[in-house]
């Protein structure tokens, strides 16, 4: 069975070269191109592809974009980044919301079908060596958010709670029966163990953490 391909680039002559090159493997097929996030996103909801070829810089919606709308709708596709850059952040980024191939463009075309069929198998092709700082970044954020959860008691992560939604010390105290002094020396404590010094630092921690 053939392995069914939404190729997204803005650029044609990507787009030509990579389906010229997929037409010389009988077990790829191309059912769809794209040249913006918006195409890319109806094309995967309209062909369910097996694996989406993406670059990260897309216009309308860029691939980041489209990787959580992928994810956020439960779409089952499995996605390859084929990018010329791609920086720590970006990709620590993609691979949270489920990358698990990427190449750049300027690897030799075998890389590219290597990673598809490596992906489609259940596998992994993460290509050279920002891949792997990268990953080294991503387990050590996630490391380090775990740790923080672990490190607050049940009642500091319900102030984080009650902050994260508008909350203030008074709304807190009164809903938990206590001072408002008290509950001023919990947000000290968790300050100091999220390393975070104002309580917007605190509320965007939460929302990412998905506490909030």
């Amino acid at each position: 069975m053939s392995v069914r391909l939404v190729l997204a680039d803005d650029h044609p002559l990507v787009l030509d070269g990579l389906e010229q090159l997929f037409r010389l493997e009988p077990d790829l097929e191309v059912v769809a191109r794209c040249r913006d996030g918006h195409e890319t996103l109806k094309a995967v909801r309209e062909h369910q592809p097996d694996v989406l070829i993406l670059d990260i810089k897309m216009p309308g919606r860029d691939g980041l974009s489209v990787l959580r709308a992928i994810r956020d709708e439960g779409l089952a596709t499995e996605t390859v980044l084929l990018t010329a850059a791609l920086d720590d952040d970006q990709l620590v980024d993609a691979v949270g919301l489920g990358v698990r191939g990427v190449v750049l463009k300027e690897s030799a075309p075998r890389a590219i079908i290597s990673a598809i069929r490596e992906v489609r198998a259940g596998g992994s092709y993460l290509e050279g060596r920002a891949v792997s700082r990268a990953l080294q970044k991503l387990v050590r954020r996630e490391v380090t958010v775990r740790d923080a959860q672990r490190a607050l008691t049940p009642r500091e992560l319900e102030i984080v709670r009650m902050a994260a939604s508008g909350a203030r010390n008074r709304d807190i105290a009164e809903r938990l029966s206590i001072t408002e002094g008290t509950v001023k020396i919990h947000f000290h404590n968790i300050y100091e163990k999220l390393e975070i010094d104002s309580r917007v630092g605190l509320a965007l921690w939460a929302r990412d953490q998905g506490i909030a």
